[in-house]
C-alpha cells in the first residue's frame, strides 16, 4: 500500500482547484457564420466520460449579438442535432429556398385575393399575417357571423 492516503476533502478542493484553472484545451475552430460569429468544438471522448462533444459560439461583438443571427443550420449544429458542421453553400441554399416559399406564399395570398397587411407579410417568420376574416382577439367580432 501507498504513502499517501485519499481523503473526500482532499480530493474535492483538488478539483474545486482543477475548475478554476482556464481551460488546456480551448477547442477547434470549426467555422464562422457571415455574422462574424466563431463555432468551437471539443470532440467527445467516452473513454473520460464526455459521451458528446462540448460546442460554443464566440460572437464577433458581445454588444451587437442576438439570438436571431445564428442560422438553423449552425443552431442544429450547436445542439448536437446534426454531427458535422454546416457548409456556406448549404446554408446560402437554404436560405434562398426559405424566401422562395416566402414569396411563393404572399403570391398565393394575393392570388386567393386575401388582404394580408404590409407589416405582417410573410418576410419575418416571427410575425404572422393578418386577415380581416378572422379575429385578432377572441370576442372581438361578436354578432358578424357569415
Amino acid at each position: 500500500m501507498s504513502g499517501k492516503t485519499r481523503s473526500l476533502f482532499g480530493t474535492a478542493f483538488k478539483h474545486f482547484l482543477n475548475s478554476l484553472k482556464p481551460r488546456t484545451s480551448p477547442g477547434v475552430l470549426v467555422g464562422a457564420d457571415r455574422h462574424g460569429n466563431k463555432y468551437y468544438e471539443i470532440q467527445a471522448d467516452p473513454s473520460r466520460g464526455k459521451r458528446y462533444p462540448k460546442r460554443w459560439l464566440v460572437p464577433l461583438s458581445e454588444a451587437n449579438y442576438r439570438e436571431e443571427m445564428i442560422s438553423f443550420e449552425w443552431n442544429a449544429w450547436l445542439r448536437n442535432r446534426r454531427a458535422d458542421p454546416p457548409s456556406e453553400s448549404e446554408i446560402m441554399g437554404n436560405a434562398s429556398y426559405s424566401k422562395m416559399l416566402k414569396e411563393n406564399a404572399d403570391k398565393l395570398d394575393e392570388k386567393e385575393g386575401k388582404k394580408v397587411d404590409e407589416s405582417a407579410k410573410h418576410t419575418n417568420m416571427s410575425s404572422y399575417p393578418v386577415y380581416e376574416e378572422y379575429e385578432v382577439t377572441p370576442g372581438d367580432k361578436q354578432g358578424n357571423f357569415k
